[in-house]
């Protein structure tokens, strides 16, 4: 084919897309704002929420930030989030370095919400704050220590952390819940397990 009837074809092409593009791009815009389409981006959690919390962006919609959850907390864990953002502020918190949920047969902060911010639940077992990682290199043990910190302290047990037969500190996806209490003994600095809120 001849360089001109070449060009004169890719010509027609790119003029077609054009057109295509004008019309259906308006249409498609219409649409998404007649019916609402666009998908509103998750909320990422930046925070460790107590135990029953709701996903993020449902959380900061439903909680009151009115503190029945913080002043019924037997272990002192939760407390009100100091921000400068409306959206966080006064929401309730829990830093693992500084006080870790105690996983209480209470559950009385998941009992106290008024919001349904926090869920109620029936057991420990059914908590999912977060789920603790383990940094193997920041870890005592892969320096010779027989350190078992983590595994001791964990209120759940075995199903959650346990020293595989590696060696290594395991954390249990499915039995872990996220209360922070590793990560607040683990004696290494940095901490080698921290909790990720989920």
């Amino acid at each position: 084919m001849p360089d001109d009837s070449r060009d004169a074809v890719h010509g027609r092409r790119a003029m077609f897309r054009l057109g295509l593009k004008r019309v259906v791009e308006p249409f498609a815009d219409y649409l998404q704002e007649r019916f609402d389409l666009k998908a509103p981006a998750p909320v990422r959690r930046q925070w460790l929420r107590p135990p029953g919390a709701v996903i993020e962006s449902e959380f900061l919609s439903l909680c009151y930030r009115c503190g029945n959850c913080v002043d019924v907390c037997p272990a002192h864990a939760i407390h009100a989030t100091g921000s400068d953002d409306p959206d966080l502020g006064g929401t309730p918190s829990i830093d693992p370095d500084m006080v870790p949920c105690k996983v209480c047969d209470t559950l009385a902060c998941t009992r106290t919400c008024p919001s349904g911010a926090l869920r109620s639940l029936n057991s420990a077992r059914e908590i999912r704050m977060g789920l603790a990682e383990v940094n193997l290199r920041a870890c005592v043990r892969t320096q010779g220590e027989a350190c078992t910190i983590c595994v001791e302290r964990c209120p759940i047990g075995s199903e959650a952390i346990n020293v595989g037969l590696s060696g290594e500190v395991e954390v249990d996806v499915s039995g872990c819940v996220g209360c922070g209490v590793c990560q607040h003994y683990c004696p290494a600095l940095p901490k080698a397990i921290r909790v990720e809120p989920l």
